[in-house]
């Protein structure tokens, strides 16, 4: 036998309820769908970004003799490289995702070398050729703790040359360069990287800028 079936009691008139929700859900489904596709073009474009800057300043850094600290860079620049092309290589159909590797490697490297330029790290060698006189350029730049070494010479078109040599930590060489560009734009220099110095060596007679000032341009 079959259970009895109880009736419901439905007022007259009444009517159930209906709520569309379709629209809504569609909606949410599409900005879902839209945000995981742009997630990833993204997270290859910032990977790449710090990558590349990691890998252009660990380069700066072989060349200039600072292997420990390259080594230490690396290590981490690896490890993102991993992440940004294993994201490409799982989807080589997506153009997106080229796309965001492409830019971030070249945004990637311009960052590098900004950075490489903020944190300052070494020393350089400059150079300048002035003709005439040179006590007053020599006067004011010893003043300011800068250490140097004259050599007397000639010219082609000058008589008496002066060649005075510099090595200038890299926190200071900006001031340097704004002061030659200002005051002496007659001089002629040239500036050299140094990959080594002797260790306690002192070629600045002040307190050097703070690297981590440095690097936030103060």
């Amino acid at each position: 036998m079959r259970p009895a079936c109880r009736a419901r009691f439905i007022p007259q008139g009444f009517q159930r309820p209906r709520f569309d929700i379709s629209a809504g859900k569609w909606h949410t489904i599409g900005v879902g769908i839209l945000g995981a596709a742009a997630a990833i073009p993204l997270l290859i474009f910032v990977a790449r970004i710090i990558e590349t800057s990691l890998d252009t300043v660990r380069t700066i850094y072989i060349a200039r003799g600072h292997a420990d600290l390259a080594a230490c860079i690396g290590i981490a620049k690896t490890g993102i490289w991993l992440i940004s092309t294993g994201l490409v290589l799982a989807n080589l159909t997506d153009y997106w995702n080229l796309f965001a590797y492409l830019a971030g490697y070249g945004l990637g490297t311009q960052l590098g070398m900004e950075i490489e330029k903020r944190i300052s790290l070494g020393h350089v060698m400059v150079r300048l050729i002035t003709g005439g006189d040179s006590q007053q350029i020599i006067g004011r730049l010893a003043g300011l703790g800068y250490g140097m070494t004259r050599i007397e010479g000639s010219g082609s078109f000058s008589n008496t040359v002066s060649v005075i040599l510099m090595i200038v930590p890299r926190p200071e060489l900006g001031r340097l360069m704004e002061i030659l560009s200002k005051d002496y734009p007659a001089v002629l220099y040239t500036v050299e990287d140094v990959r080594n110095i002797r260790e306690g060596a002192r070629v600045f007679h002040h307190d050097t800028k703070s690297r981590v000032l440095g690097f936030f341009g103060l």
